[in-house]
């Protein structure tokens, strides 16, 4: 049985959330949209990974960000490609 049937980001991996901010914002704009260190100082997407992962403040920033970026903007840009 599916837990999260009206989870927009169910089935998203983190790493695509990441990953298409990064394509869509470059890491000099994320990082002033989401003001954390792993953004701004010397950025990749496995520093970051690891920094959300274990920080839910900071990852539930960057799920709402991707949800207004393309959920609004791009709704065809969901990450279910």
């Amino acid at each position: 049985m599916d837990n999260q049937p009206n989870n927009p980001l169910h089935g998203l991996k983190l790493e695509t959330i990441v990953t298409k901010l990064v394509d869509y914002y470059g890491w000099p704009k994320l990082g002033t949209l989401i003001k954390i260190n792993c953004f701004t100082s010397d950025p990749s997407v496995k520093s970051s990974l690891k920094f959300l992962r274990k920080t839910p403040w900071a990852r539930e920033k960057v799920e709402g960000l991707y949800l207004e970026t393309f959920s609004a903007v791009n709704p065809w840009l969901s990450g279910k490609d």
